[in-house]
């Protein structure tokens, strides 16, 4: 399988984040794609170096606002005092309900709360250049995929599926699958499926295609009545306008089985053989293993090989692009398990 991978990741690498209240070390760490990279080359495959600018497909899946504000953000930061190069910057304040988000506010740290939706998403000396990197990756992949590859793997990180249209959130800063398939449109499919297996909602991803019905988008996930991100990825979420019909929510309680979670990819493809697509997306989120530290579900390092094989008979031009997954040293041997999975029956 072609595999590209991010050579700037490891620009982005803040020391802290807050995990429910808490001031914790990173869970989002470069190690992360580390392992996988590292799993990849010792089975042998050969990891590419993006050759595609995702600025284009960028510009169609986030604002222009979000986008200047994300490129200059540690610039602004560091404008403020020169002692914040040493400094992560956090928000504080939120524009909710009934407060105003379409007056970008000259105070920064009220900037940073109008494009995030919570304190869990640091932002560091290299995030713009290692995010940038990873769209860039994503959009590579989806044009092997367009010159008629069957399938490409995007090793990336920072993660993208909680990136939305004008903001950040759940380690997220640019929506790596939503890029991937918005690139595989301007390519000319005309229809494309974007599912998303990560243990969390894939909340960005769904907002910038809500409306939306040439990108079918299925998540399957912990019920965010108790998992992040909590205000989205309701079964009753179907898409509004042209895009009705067009969202997929798969909740599952936490806790639920290996059993539960295949059914759940079942019915997922079930409905993408109904639509049907020109190609597909993966959002592959890795953190639905039974020892990831922060998720609540029950799959073995075997069962990604399940996965692997389940997608590749879809028969449909693939791009795998890597989202969530915090048990970092068993990462690399689940992404391999899915890949190769994928492979046995192609």
């Amino acid at each position: 399988m072609i595999s590209f991978h991010n050579p700037l990741h490891h620009l982005h690498a803040p020391a802290h984040e807050f995990f429910r209240g808490n001031r914790v070390d990173c869970f989002e760490k470069p190690a992360r794609a580390d392992y996988v990279e590292q799993a990849l080359r010792q089975a042998g495959y050969e990891l590419l170096a993006p050759d595609t600018d995702a600025t284009g497909a960028l510009k169609k899946v986030h604002s222009q606002r979000y986008l200047d504000f994300l490129a200059s953000a540690w610039a602004q930061w560091v404008a403020l005092d020169p002692a914040n190069t040493t400094t992560q910057p956090f928000p504080s304040v939120w524009p909710v309900r009934t407060l105003r988000s379409d007056v970008e506010p000259a105070n920064f740290i009220a900037k940073l709360g109008l494009y995030s939706m919570d304190n869990g998403t640091p932002l560091a000396r290299g995030t713009w250049e290692a995010a940038k990197a990873g769209a860039d990756a994503a959009a590579s992949a989806a044009m092997r995929i367009a010159a008629g590859a069957p399938a490409a793997f995007c090793c990336t990180r920072p993660p993208g599926h909680h990136a939305g249209p004008d903001f950040m959130g759940g380690y997220c800063f640019l929506n790596n699958a939503a890029v991937a398939a918005q690139t595989l449109l301007d390519q000319g499919a005309q229809r494309v499926v974007v599912l998303d297996v990560d243990y969390h909602h894939g909340n960005g991803t769904q907002s910038i295609f809500y409306q939306r019905a040439d990108v079918l988008f299925i998540s399957i996930h912990g019920d965010p009545l108790t998992e992040y991100p909590f205000y989205l990825g309701q079964a009753d979420e179907q898409g509004e306008g042209a895009g009705l019909g067009f969202n997929l929510n798969l909740p599952l309680p936490a806790g639920s089985s290996v059993a539960k979670w295949f059914a759940a990819l079942e019915a997922a493809c079930t409905r993408i053989s109904q639509y049907p697509p020109d190609a597909l997306v993966v959002s592959l989120g890795l953190d639905t293993y039974v020892g990831d530290p922060i998720s609540q579900f029950a799959l073995a390092t075997e069962d990604f090989s399940t996965l692997g094989r389940r997608l590749a008979a879809l028969g449909l031009p693939t791009v795998l692009v890597l989202e969530g997954g915090y048990a970092a040293t068993e990462l690399g041997a689940n992404a391999l398990q899915v890949i190769h999975g994928f492979e046995a029956d192609r």
